[in-house]
């Protein structure tokens, strides 16, 4: 195979091979459980390499079938295969996941089932991009509605809904699906089974070292579920490595995936209602919207020094400023066009001519931004901007970065600092009243409530819902009651 062939075939079908030492090193670690399966099967082999490490660990196998979408792969698998004893057992298909009857083939297959493998490792919006047909029918399989489906909580890896057809193929069966993948997939995938009541009654995740097996800067585990017609467990065992003690156990609780189930059971009664957590403004346009001041002017993202009034311009904090503790002084400041999302625009007109003729330069920029959130709105409108935006003090954190750090931040120049997107924020009228809410969120108490949901390796690991849960009125209660008591014990 070429390399333009190559890496076409690794960008449309997420195609990383599996290494032959890691697919014999997995499948020991399933023998090791006590795990013999009559049936195995690898619905996109590839090279077949988890395949035939399956056949050698597990060789008392009734049947085993290995299917995938290339030519050119079950070509080579029928090669190896040809030589094998045990042949007659093995059974390699060229299809199409998506257009595979796969009910139909595990029908009348003989339990225990091993469905084993390593499947594409590419999203739904690469695929879109590239234009290809190697997607499975549209569907909203993870109910998602309103401003989360505009924003790209849509968006998903294709492994994530081949594996959720796994998990209903095998639910109520004696088998076992053993899957290498991203960890943040093996995440979706319990909370899924859990969500869904399937039969899953035994589940572990070990992490990988994706750069060292496949050269991609990803988190990646193998994920082992077992299932069974007579249990359900709501538990997770996560191990550093193949060889390591238990590290994490996750666990399904309230509707919703917990990173740590002892911190979860000790904070729990803290959960509340927090509705005073905002995100920054959108605007997907920064080479336009966010600008550095250059002694009276503004230079934009694409070098150009421009003169605008300041009716519309304010002092911004990016993630990464709060994240890294240069939250006092802002490097950029964003032209923000409206106090609140339902504001007319055309206003900018007649107040700052200047900024409205710089808005009207780049209009073919804003007017091309993707989000459908822009689409029968004003011109040149942001999202995510209200009377909040402009609070005159804030208590804000990154949501990229991983560390819980709360930073107060104040206003600038007599602006009030505004942020970006990817940054939250509690609104606060006074520094008093910021400085008390830091204190709170800063403390050990509100850090384990967190961390009993926190994803390290997730993209974006701190997110507005999981900030929402704390209940800032009870921990108020809990944290300065506790501090008064123990200063009078003194």
């Amino acid at each position: 195979m070429s390399s333009t062939a190559k890496t076409k075939q690794v960008t449309e079908f997420g195609d990383f091979q599996t290494p032959h030492n890691l697919a014999r090193n997995a499948c020991d670690l399933l023998a090791k459980s006590g795990f013999q399966p009559t049936t195995i099967i690898e619905p996109t082999c590839g090279l077949g390499n988890f395949l035939l490490a399956a056949l050698e660990q597990f060789p008392s196998f009734s049947k085993a079938i290995g299917v995938d979408i290339s030519p050119v792969y079950v070509k080579d698998v029928n090669s190896l295969i040809e030589s094998r004893r045990d042949k007659e057992r093995i059974e390699i298909i060229e299809s199409d996941f998506f257009k595979t009857d796969w009910l139909g083939v595990l029908l009348d297959l003989p339990e225990p089932l091993l469905v084993i493998g390593n499947p594409p490792w590419v999203t739904n919006a690469n695929l879109s991009v590239l234009k290809s047909a190697n997607v499975p029918e549209k569907s909203n399989f993870q109910k998602h509605s309103g401003f989360d489906a505009m924003t790209g909580k849509s968006n998903f890896d294709i492994s994530e809904w081949m594996l959720i057809q796994v998990m209903h193929w095998l639910n109520n069966r004696n088998a076992v699906m053993a899957m290498l993948c991203k960890t943040a997939v093996a995440r979706k995938l319990l909370k899924y089974a859990w969500k869904n009541d399937l039969s899953l009654s035994d589940s572990s995740i070990y992490r990988l070292d994706a750069s060292l097996h496949f050269g991609a800067s990803v988190d990646a585990c193998f994920f082992i579920c077992r299932f069974s017609p007579f249990a359900r467990k709501p538990h997770c065992q996560v191990y550093d490595s193949f060889d390591s003690e238990i590290t994490q156990t996750i666990a399904y609780r309230d509707n919703e995936l917990v990173a740590s189930l002892q911190l979860f059971e000790r904070w729990q009664h803290l959960r509340g209602d927090n509705n005073k957590w905002r995100s920054g403004i959108k605007h997907d346009c920064s080479k336009v919207m966010e600008l550095i001041r250059e002694g009276d002017k503004y230079r934009n993202g694409f070098g150009e020094l421009v003169e605008l009034e300041t009716d519309f311009i304010y002092p911004m904090l990016k993630s990464s400023d709060i994240a890294n503790g240069s939250a006092t002084v802002p490097k950029r400041w964003m032209l923000v066009t409206q106090k609140s999302v339902r504001d007319d625009t055309s206003q900018i007109a007649s107040k700052a001519p200047k900024t409205w003729g710089y808005l009207q330069k780049y209009a073919h920029l804003l007017d091309k931004r993707g989000s459908s959130i822009y689409k029968n709105r004003p011109e040149f409108s942001v999202f995510g901007v209200g009377d909040y935006s402009f609070s005159p003090w804030k208590i804000a954190i990154s949501g990229f970065y991983k560390k819980l750090c709360f930073k107060t931040v104040g206003k600038y120049e007599n602006k009030p600092i505004v942020l970006d997107d990817t940054s939250y924020f509690i609104p606060c009228k006074t520094q008093e009243e910021a400085k008390r809410i830091a204190k709170l969120l800063n403390s050990p108490i509100a850090k384990e409530f967190f961390e009993a949901r926190i994803f390290w390796d997730a993209k974006r690991p701190i997110t507005i819902d999981i900030l929402r849960q704390l209940d800032l009125e009870k921990l108020d209660l809990l944290y300065y009651g506790a501090v008064t008591t123990s200063s009078h014990s003194q």
